[in-house]
């Protein structure tokens, strides 16, 4: 049986980013992946997606952006080349076509058990990030089964979807993208809310996440409650005053629906418009003091059009759609998603729900997970944090060797 310093479970930007550094580190480890390097993108994107973060931030350890468009947008295409490139170039031990099937312990180590085998390793890093299993309401199995449903990672374009008009269920970024790239492609859409927070695109003459990251607000711990995405634009600023300006249906959180075709809402839309705009001030303000602080010569703060324009939200709010005779052929779930865990099988490492448990990237003894949506930092779940997160394991990897 094969033996490795380290199997790390998952060929994604996480997964390529702890492998970089353990070469670095002369550790001797594979990459196991279950279909071809960045799978997620490959399947879980729709045509015209383009990374939300600029290129001068998609970058992995060891790289630095050389482009002319530091502050341009990969699409996932040229994403998916980039990582392909890297894992080539830094000639990462990547077994590609095998699945991960089960992850045990046994007293000197860990069994990796996969379609091509079993595997032993005194640690085991996973790096299939926590967004890759579709959470959908369990109210969308009431709908009648002439609605198309869908969630939002298997969209693909609009005209992949049946003719008619389109509800859109979730308000964070994939949500919002989504409902407006429908738009623009004459559907007509209906999109409910959540309490999401909302951040500019552009902001005093930068990227906003540019911004972020050489301010370091990107460090901060996320908001306490404010677990759900937010909304961001690619092209522009993103707002559901600016959407419902340009014809799409703004309305509250969906609450029930019915096995006659209605989806019930609750009365949150305002709610919701104000909660996305005070985050969108609370950021800006830091932004403010941090230029204020370090005396940066940036130019000052523009009317955003998309945030300053009158909403056309329905007076009085809508509380109840009848798909049928609305002509809604469409519903898509942008409710968010999960990991799956199901064959990790060391205790200690997930809770009762299946989800992991660690702490800074730490898990049980031997055991890490990088790439993760966490509440440690709001770069988390970002291929920047991953970078971080990548030498922080590798670090700890070494200590316990030493």
């Amino acid at each position: 049986m094969d033996h490795y310093d380290v199997v790390v479970v998952g060929a994604g930007w996480a997964g390529l980013s702890v492998s970089y550094e353990l070469t670095r580190a002369e550790f001797n480890h594979i990459v196991i992946e279950r279909g071809s390097i960045g799978e997620t993108w490959r399947t879980q994107r729709w045509e015209s997606f383009h990374m939300n973060t600029p290129n001068v931030l998609t970058v992995l350890p060891g790289d630095q952006y050389e482009g002319s468009e530091p502050e341009g947008f990969m699409s996932c295409q040229a994403f998916i080349e980039t990582l392909e490139n890297y894992a080539d170039r830094w000639r990462l031990p990547v077994q590609k076509r095998t699945a991960v099937e089960d992850v045990s312990r046994f007293d000197k180590g860990f069994y990796v058990k996969s379609t091509s085998g079993t595997v032993a390793a005194d640690n085991v890093v996973i790096a299939t990030g926590n967004l890759n299993v579709p959470r959908i309401p369990e109210i969308a199995s009431k709908l009648p089964s002439s609605i198309h449903q869908i969630h939002g990672v298997e969209y693909t374009m609009a005209d992949a979807l049946p003719k008619g008009a389109v509800a859109v269920v979730g308000c964070g970024d994939t949500g919002g993208q989504i409902a407006e790239e429908l738009m623009e492609e004459g559907r007509r859409v209906y999109l409910s809310t959540g309490r999401n927070g909302r951040v500019p695109r552009r902001y005093r003459g930068r990227d906003f996440f540019i911004w972020m990251s050489q301010s370091m607000l990107n460090q901060n711990p996320r908001p306490p409650g404010n677990a759900g995405r937010a909304l961001i634009g690619r092209k522009r600023t993103i707002t559901l005053q600016s959407l419902s300006a340009k014809g799409v249906t703004v309305v509250g959180r969906v609450r029930d629906a019915t096995a006659s075709g209605k989806l019930l809402f609750d009365d949150t839309l305002a709610d919701s418009a104000r909660h996305a705009d005070e985050t969108s001030a609370g950021v800006k303000e830091k932004i403010d003091a941090y230029i204020e602080r370090e005396g940066i010569n940036a130019p000052q703060a523009d009317d955003d059009l998309e945030e300053t324009v009158s909403p056309n939200f329905p007076d009085p709010p809508i509380l109840e759609l009848d798909l049928v005779s609305d002509g809604v052929s469409s519903v898509i779930w942008a409710t968010g998603l999960r990991g799956n865990f199901d064959w990790l099988n060391v205790h200690g490492t997930v809770d009762a729900y299946g989800q992991p448990i660690h702490e800074k990237s730490l898990s049980a003894p031997g055991v890490y997970f990088i790439g993760l949506d966490s509440k440690e930092s709001q770069r988390s779940g970002t291929v920047l944090g991953a970078s971080f997160e990548a030498a922080r394991i590798v670090e700890h990897i070494e200590h316990q060797r030493a």
